[in-house]
């Protein structure tokens, strides 16, 4: 089991950490290369210029190294982003909708409420919509995002692997009060899910995790 609240957080800092390291890798190189260069061919007296012809090497080196390097990024990024966009058939259904300013959950049964509950290790697929402007639901712990938009039903989908408390959040401007457009995910074992699908919305703090 990942350590991490999901598996696609360890995905998604992995192809972070790739990006970032290569930027860096890429600005040293370059940046020593200009100030070794600067140095090297800075302006002297009685220096006569000599006219430069291209290396075909050189620039094949300089068009396909790059090239090679987008696309492994391209590879690492879209493998993430399949990997939450594919959605088990057997996926807990949880209806989910966004108001200015608040978020409502609504499950099989009928349970209602502003606090999402999801069992652990199940997956989850989150049937989304707005019932005015455009809203975006984002849990940063299991960096996941989506848009919630009006008229028109969006996804989401998750296993959350770590029983825990985590915020969710609107991540797309709506409206005065969007900055107190929170909630939280809470994460349960199987059977406390069970039991808490069942009870009393007054009783169900009993089961809820401590993050």
């Amino acid at each position: 089991m990942s350590p991490a609240p999901t598996q696609h957080v360890e995905t998604v800092d992995f192809v972070m950490l790739y990006i970032v390291g290569i930027s860096v890798i890429l600005l040293l190189g370059i940046t020593a290369a200009m100030i070794y260069f600067v140095f090297k061919y800075n302006r002297k007296k009685g220096h006569q210029p000599v006219n430069i012809h291209g290396n075909i090497w050189l620039e094949i080196v300089w068009i396909v190294i790059p090239t090679l390097l987008v696309l492994s990024m391209f590879y690492f990024g879209y493998t993430g982003f399949r990997e939450y966009r594919s959605i088990p058939k057997d996926a807990y259904v949880i209806q989910a909708k966004a108001r200015m300013w608040a978020w409502e959950f609504t499950y099989e049964n009928g349970k209602r409420l502003d606090t999402l509950y999801v069992p652990q290790g199940k997956p989850i697929k989150l049937e989304m919509e707005s019932a005015d402007v455009t809203h975006s639901l984002y849990i940063p712990s299991f960096r996941i995002k989506e848009d919630v938009m009006f008229g028109r039903t969006t996804y989401l989908g998750f296993t959350a692997d770590k029983v825990g408390s985590y915020d969710i959040a609107c991540a797309e401007y709506c409206g005065l009060n969007h900055s107190m457009m929170y909630t939280k995910i809470k994460v349960l074992p199987q059977d406390k899910f069970n039991i808490w699908l069942n009870i009393k919305e007054e009783s169900a703090n009993q089961l809820e995790p401590v993050k």
